[in-house]
């Protein structure tokens, strides 16, 4: 069994990089130098590249599991997520409703929505626009919830060879739906007003069933990686013009999504983002990819800190702001920006020694009791 500790440095990368990304993207709301507007204005992408990896790495795990044991632990696959997910997002929680000062904006969604992971829906970030960046969990949280029921389902009946059709089909079902989305909804509204972009975000941007590409693609590739012996023989000899396949079309993407509202970029934009990301994943994996051989310090630290950075950004950049406004301190833009930047990584630090690692040793005691009652089981 392939262990990720061997350690696909190329997704490594992949990770940094979706960071990276959702940074600039956000810090564009903040004080900021002119350049990050255009440095950061595909920024969003971010977000799906995070969906791609998130889907190919979790349906991975299940899918190895289903090849050696014909079968997979639920309960087990929730306690990981659990402890890997909760613990850190409920603290963020409790900075944004204990603490005004942490919130980047005046106005929460309610605390049930965070609870129950459907914030994404109804979010109306023109007025409840503060932790707004949790819809992309609320995302992913939903497909741990459904993906390994799913899976069990379906790798009991013949209809588990068929899951690539399947997902091909999820894939245009959401784009489908951005075509209705954006006739019902989008058009008759007056552009560039305020109840576009709400309409927008609502209607498009945030709801789960219109974002099911990145995730849906994720899945895909670690199918054809996982059952696919033909599919990965040309992964692993291609690495490289993958990469270069995948780079291309994402520079074709960012041109179609340049007016990241249009109707094209709206439809098929996210469809062709996943797609691009998609062959960059794929690349990242191969044994012959540059990515796959080149190890990197930075970019395997920013990926381990890169989930407690998206969760506390935002309220790190408002707090740092706001006190060298408070307290009269000139920086240069440039300064700032470095500042910030700092300011999150030793938050996402703090975040990983005080929540992160003590709920992974829990997470680790509950598993081997669960290993050891099933070994006595059988």
């Amino acid at each position: 069994m392939e262990k990720h500790s061997e350690r696909w440095y190329g997704l490594d990368h992949l990770r940094a990089a979706a960071i990276i990304l959702v940074l600039m993207y956000h810090y564009r709301a903040f004080k900021h130098p002119q350049w990050i507007d255009e440095v950061g204005r595909f920024g969003w992408t971010g977000v799906d590249l995070f969906f791609v990896l998130s889907g190919f790495l979790i349906s991975g795990q299940l899918f190895k599991e289903i090849e050696r044991k014909g079968k997979f632990s639920v309960k087990i696959f929730y306690i990981k997520r659990f402890f890997r997910i909760i613990p850190a997002y409920f603290f963020t929680l409790f900075l944004y409703f204990t603490f005004p000062f942490f919130r980047e904006r005046e106005a929460l969604s309610p605390l049930w929505k965070f609870l129950t992971f459907t914030q994404n829906y109804g979010l109306d970030v023109i007025n409840r626009g503060t932790f707004s960046h949790a819809w992309s969990l609320c995302i992913e949280e939903q497909f741990y919830l459904f993906l390994p029921l799913l899976l069990l389902i379906l790798a009991k009946t013949r209809l588990f060879k068929y899951l690539p059709v399947l997902l091909i089909g999820v894939i245009t079902f959401s784009l489908m739906v951005r075509i209705v989305m954006w006739n019902q909804y989008i058009i008759p509204v007056q552009p560039d007003s305020l109840d576009f972009w709400r309409s927008w975000y609502m209607k498009i941007y945030y709801p789960t069933h219109t974002r099911l590409d990145g995730l849906g693609m994720g899945v895909l590739i670690g199918y054809l990686m996982q059952y696919s012996s033909g599919f990965k023989k040309i992964v692993h000899h291609r690495g490289n013009m993958i990469f270069l396949l995948g780079l291309v079309l994402l520079g074709i993407s960012f041109w179609i999504c340049n007016e990241q509202t249009s109707e094209t970029a709206s439809v098929f934009g996210f469809t062709l983002v996943a797609l691009s990301y998609g062959l960059i994943v794929i690349s990242a994996v191969s044994k012959s990819s540059f990515l796959y051989r080149s190890k990197s310090y930075i970019t395997a630290k920013l990926a381990a800190l890169s989930y407690a950075i998206y969760l506390s950004h935002k309220g790190i950049i408002h707090m740092v702001q706001v006190t060298l406004d408070k307290f009269n301190i000139q920086t240069a833009d440039n300064i700032c920006l470095i500042l910030c930047l700092l300011a999150c990584i030793a938050a996402a630090v703090l975040y990983t020694i005080l929540i992160e690692k003590p709920f992974s040793g829990i997470r680790s005691g509950i598993l081997k009791d669960k290993e050891k009652s099933t070994l006595q089981a059988d």
